[in-house]
């Protein structure tokens, strides 16, 4: 008989099968692959950032583009699912606390709060509004330390806790949370961070009286791979990028598509972001030359990342994204996790979560 994968509960929401989608920026992930995993059952997740970008009139109001364009991504993946739907947001974004409140508004199931710490709750959100909508908070950290901070702040200043944390490896996509040298480190593998998260987290379950539970990021590719690292370490779920990159529902092109089909291991590089942080790619042209002196200066729509220092910055990485996202390779390139070069073909999201559901099954047989 065949073993299904197991439902993954964040406080009164069930999700029938224990897989968030990633939120991919700039257009990689909107309403068309968030609907389709959301109607297989797991979490499909619209990323917030530079959905603007792909707006005709972002050049000349780029903050009221993004904030339209992510209202109605968010009303067609509702309109087209009754599954649970969430919203990545990066914290290091400039608009962070008017896209709190477009997710509240809009009554998406779940935050993701990525790209720093969220210690605070803006004052434009408001704690009770917060409380009201209902809505789970799931930050993703990289580390035990980043969540005790977290539910300790949380719990001394709000009195309540987030619902949920994803634990996000080194071997994760696009901008990492850690320094280029401690991407190798022992104690930086997934299996290694989750049980330092889940015993912090543990703390604060018993003081509320409340299960938080623990996913896990970075790396996960097969159905195998999601039995074993929940077996292993306690995690209660996983989240993929890569893996949904690949599907004929995914809103990228199929030239950026092709960029995973294609790319070789040593394709995959690790590259310094201009906002800061560094990031895992597939190298390109583009790539290569970011440091040429006769690149065209960088025109800058909008500054929609803080941490983005346009005079040092050495290209515009929101256009090069979205150039990367409509096909564009030549002025842009695509992010991607360690894995992608595993990525063999492009196909159905049904056929994916089948294709992870058998090899779960698989896996727990084999370990009967």
């Amino acid at each position: 008989m065949k073993n299904v994968l197991p439902a993954l509960k964040i406080g009164d929401l069930v999700i029938p099968k224990p897989i968030i989608q990633g939120g991919m920026g700039v257009g990689i992930s909107l309403s068309g692959l968030a609907t389709a995993v959301a109607n297989e059952g797991g979490i499909g997740v619209i990323a917030a950032v530079g959905v603007g970008l792909l707006e005709n009139d972002f050049a000349a109001n780029y903050q009221e583009a993004n904030q339209r364009a992510l209202r109605n991504e968010i009303r067609k993946t509702r309109k087209n699912t009754k599954g649970v739907i969430g919203l990545n947001v990066m914290m290091a974004l400039t608009d962070y606390k008017e896209i709190l409140n477009i997710a509240i508004d809009e009554k998406v199931d779940v935050l993701l709060l990525g790209a720093g710490l969220p210690i605070d709750i803006p004052n434009e959100v408001g704690i009770d509004r917060l409380k009201e909508s209902n809505v789970k908070i799931i930050p993703i950290v990289s580390s035990g330390i980043a969540a005790k901070i977290i539910l300790r702040k949380w719990d001394r200043n709000f009195g309540f806790i987030p619902d949920a944390f994803v634990v996000e490896g080194p071997l994760a996509g696009g901008h990492l949370g850690y320094k280029k040298d401690e991407l190798d480190l022992e104690s930086n593998k997934l299996e290694n961070l989750l049980p330092k998260v889940i015993a912090e987290v543990k703390i604060f379950e018993e003081k509320y009286k409340k299960e938080i539970p623990v996913i896990a990021a970075g790396g996960i590719f097969t159905g195998s791979d999601i039995y074993n690292i929940m077996k292993n370490t306690g995690a209660k779920g996983v989240q993929m990028g890569t893996r949904f990159v690949a599907t004929t529902e995914c809103d990228a092109t199929d030239e950026f598509k092709n960029e995973y089909i294609k790319c070789k291991k040593e394709d995959i590089v690790i590259i310094n972001s201009p906002v800061g942080l560094p990031g895992r790619a597939i190298n390109n042209n583009f790539l290569k030359h970011v440091d040429d002196e006769n690149k065209p200066k960088i025109r800058c729509p909008w500054v929609c990342l803080n941490s983005c220092n346009i005079k040092t910055a050495h290209y515009c990485i929101g256009m090069a994204l979205a150039n990367a996202k409509r096909g564009d390779l030549e002025n842009g390139y695509a992010f991607c996790g360690a894995n992608a070069y595993r990525v063999d073909k492009i196909v159905s999201v049904h056929e994916l979560f089948e294709e992870l559901e058998n090899e779960y099954s698989i896996a727990v047989d084999q370990n009967k």
